[in-house]
């Protein structure tokens, strides 16, 4: 906006507030560096917030036994079921009283199977898959996510499996848990992870001709202008700087 101030005839006029830029970037952002801004955000004038947002940048590393709870019950069950726990399985971590287990994207879909079928175990629901993109922070920085429920000794599990963005392959695990199904397309759709051995791989929240992943860190930050009694609000990376 514009700020006024009366003319000598009493009738405002328009003036330019200091230090502000009239206009918006004309091309997309760069990506904002790991752990710093959202979204690609940086130095675009966006007022959302997000610029100035600091995320702290965590490296994995496994957690000393004992775990605590029934944790070590199932780190000992997997491992007692699965004889390529020790190649399968990248690290062991306990945080915040959750347990996740780092699996190889190779293995994943064995773990699932074990970790559904071994009597010891008993994760019969996947509630959920889901992606995380690790921009700068991780050479494999798509992360897949899937939170494993046994609802007959009521634990709860996460299990993570991380590739790159030049080989996003990890194998489909709708043969184990038919509730991965859409969750893995939404996954594919959003960060470009591929599922091997899906049933039917395809968009299911962008159109089948889109370009890109739109959850992916270094995505262009876009937006949809919005018209409000007259005004319109153009996205926060259209917006004019403001000093």
């Amino acid at each position: 906006m514009t700020d006024s101030k009366p003319s000598t005839g009493g009738v405002p006029v328009p003036v330019t507030p200091a230090g502000a830029t009239s206009g918006a970037p004309a091309e997309f952002p760069p990506a904002a560096p790991a752990g710093r801004g959202m979204f690609g955000n940086q130095g675009t004038g966006d007022v959302s917030g997000f610029g100035g947002l600091v995320r702290p940048q965590h490296t994995v590393e496994d957690s000393p036994r004992p775990y605590g709870g029934y944790f070590d019950e199932v780190r000992d069950a997997l491992e007692e079921a699965y004889p390529a726990f020790g190649e399968a399985v990248e690290h062991v971590v306990v945080d915040r009283g959750e347990l996740t287990l780092h699996i190889r994207p190779e293995r994943i879909a064995e773990v699932c199977q074990v970790m559904r079928d071994d009597p010891a175990l008993r994760f019969e629901l996947c509630s959920s898959v889901s992606g995380v993109d690790y921009l700068g922070a991780d050479v494999r920085r798509l992360h897949v996510v899937y939170q494993l429920t046994s609802m007959t000794y009521r634990r709860r599990v996460r299990l993570e499996a991380a590739v790159s963005v030049e080989e996003p392959h990890l194998p489909s695990v709708t043969a184990v848990y038919p509730t991965a199904d859409w969750q893995e397309r939404e996954t594919y759709d959003m960060f470009g992870v591929v599922f091997d051995g899906h049933p039917a791989l395809t968009r299911i929240l962008m159109p089948d001709d889109w370009e890109g992943h739109p959850q992916r860190k270094d995505y262009p930050l876009g937006g949809v202008p919005v018209e409000y009694k007259g005004a319109e609000i153009p996205p926060p990376d259209k917006r004019r700087s403001y000093q």
